[in-house]
């Protein structure tokens, strides 16, 4: 526990590993310079990359202490002999640590490695240890080049930086490169509770939960945090105080909005979302939340045991998974991000917030079908999210079984009253951005209808083999993007010789190579030729020549 007596130590600083074992997550990294450390196999040149607070530096610091741990060199350094204690210290006069942000001249680079020539005054190695070196000038990065093509065998070069590929290839291709990850808020929440309860702190798991979230993958980040935190709850970790001072927004107001959504109640929704106005929220916090409660119902619906966290019960998401249905659920989201992208784009952020719910509700799916369309068998359907689900291409009760006008009589019909009709396929599949297995699948397929979010096609059951997740997916993407919103794609099969634009295009080739052929029989020429030499004409064989052939 901290001595209120002695200054106070930022908990990040308190808390840095000094072994590899004390180190959150990147395993990947660690397994590699211990099994390094213990074959003795050790470059001469690391580079450490990722975003900040995930380790890069800390990392470092403990190889360094490896390399220069005076009981050998080995994958656990004993932190007792004056070498680890001084690197802990930050004093070790043999581990030379330089910010490149501060020393991006030339002069300073080569002020730094004139001295790489020298042992080092006491430890095994000369550790230079090169924060963010991507910062370095091109003329620096030239003078390094030259230290690290040829090294002397007592120097180690550790070089951490956040952006990669802003160094010369030259300089890499001598590096151990190793990108570590940014953390999962499981890993930051786990080790900041450990911290806590070391510290001995109050704490509730839901203000942790925010926390390792509000760190964004960086334990640094989260750790100033929750400094910032025991100072703004006089010593304790609340997650009333935590919301507060992350400007979060209130659980009760998300999920009251997913229980609106959940109703139908437009009329209810736009008035609580009047309510919330006068708190002026973050309304693009607002869906991100929101998005962030519908992430985890969906995870409810396909594995009914899930237990949820600290932030959602699994009673309320078990409410939740059954209220909204997993279409609506993949809707809701899908609809959530995308409004959140677009907040900006919008007159103000209220109207922003206020259309996206607006949309979720209006390109929600109607409710089950009771009727089953003609000649239209089962098939997989494509939501808004592009996942698949098991439906039939049917339509709601009190459909008509007519067919829509401008399809031919053979085509099944699922279009009820309402429904978009008069579709021209073919001259709406030349309009789609769609290639490859979507634009065959397309090309096989008739319009049945459009209700709602639901658009129904029928595919010619002689192209069966045409019909697959990915190209459905790509379609169903194409068509929301032609009516302007996520739409569930419905795909049954006729059995009737449909004319989809597939056919279509076959029979209008056919009839002009028949014509092509018939012109071709009638030439006065091929006519000597078949009575002369008995020559036969090749049907395939005949081709039209353009006028710059």
């Amino acid at each position: 526990m901290t001595d209120s007596k002695s200054p106070y130590t930022a908990l990040a600083r308190t808390w840095r590993p000094r072994s590899f074992a004390e180190v959150t997550g990147q395993e990947h990294v660690l397994r590699a310079l211990a099994n390094a450390l213990s074959s003795g196999r050790v470059h001469h040149a690391f580079l450490f990359a990722g975003t900040r607070g995930v380790g890069k530096t800390t990392i470092a610091r403990i190889l360094a202490k490896c390399l220069n741990c005076e009981r050998g060199v080995q994958a656990t350094p004993c932190g007792e002999c004056a070498s680890c204690r001084e690197i802990d210290a930050g004093r070790s006069i043999d581990l030379i640590e330089v910010d490149a942000a501060s020393r991006t001249r030339v002069d300073d680079t080569r002020e730094l490695l004139e001295n790489v020539q020298y042992a080092p005054t006491r430890s095994r190695y000369k550790i230079y240890l090169i924060d963010e070196v991507h910062m370095l000038s091109a003329h620096s990065f030239n003078a390094l080049l030259k230290t690290l093509e040829e090294p002397p065998p007592h120097v180690k070069f550790l070089l951490a930086t956040t952006d990669p590929h802003r160094l010369p290839v030259t300089v890499l291709s001598r590096c151990l490169q190793f990108n570590l990850k940014r953390l999962p808020a499981a890993l930051i929440g786990a080790r900041l509770t450990q911290i806590l309860q070391a510290e001995r702190i109050e704490f509730e798991p839901a203000a942790v939960q925010l926390l390792a979230q509000a760190g964004d993958g960086s334990l640094r980040d989260a750790l100033s945090l929750l400094d910032q935190l025991l100072a703004y709850g006089n010593g304790r970790a609340l997650q009333a105080d935590t919301r507060a001072m992350l400007g979060s927004v209130q659980r009760e107001h998300v999920v009251r909005l997913a229980e609106l959504l959940a109703s139908g109640d437009g009329a209810a929704l736009l008035a609580y979302v009047e309510e919330l106005e006068q708190s002026s929220p973050d309304y693009a916090l607002l869906l991100e939340q929101l998005a962030a409660l519908l992430q985890r119902v969906a995870c409810k619906q396909i594995v009914p045991g899930y237990e949820g966290d600290e932030l959602h019960s699994p009673e309320l998401l078990g409410r939740l998974a059954t209220q909204i249905s997993p279409e609506d659920t993949q809707l809701f989201y899908q609809t959530a991000i995308i409004g959140r992208r677009d907040l900006g784009l919008a007159p103000d952020p209220p109207t922003g917030f206020r259309m996206s719910l607006i949309r979720m509700l209006a390109f929600r799916l109607p409710a089950a079908p009771t009727a089953s369309a003609t000649n239209v068998a089962p098939a997989s359907t494509t939501g808004p999210g592009g996942g698949l689900t098991h439906a039939a291409a049917s339509g709601p009760a009190g459909a008509s079984a007519a067919p829509a006008p401008g399809l031919p009589p053979s085509a099944p019909a699922a279009v009820a009253e309402g429904a978009a009709a008069s579709v021209d396929w073919p001259a709406l599949l030349e309009t789609l951005d769609v290639r490859g297995a979507a634009r065959e699948l397309a090309a096989n397929c008739i319009w049945v209808g459009r209700e709602g979010a639901t658009v129904r096609l029928a595919l010619d059951s002689a192209r069966a083999t045409a019909r697959t997740r990915g190209a459905e997916d790509k379609l169903a993407q194409a068509l929301g993007r032609h009516f302007g919103g996520p739409l569930r794609l419905e795909i049954g099969v006729t059995s009737d010789a449909a004319r989809t634009p597939a056919r279509i295009a076959a029979a209008t080739q056919a009839a002009r190579q028949a014509q092509l052929h018939a012109t071709f029989e009638a030439d006065p020429m091929v006519s000597a030729l078949k009575q002369r030499f008995g020559a036969v004409v090749l049907p395939d064989s005949v081709q039209r020549l353009d006028s710059n052939d």
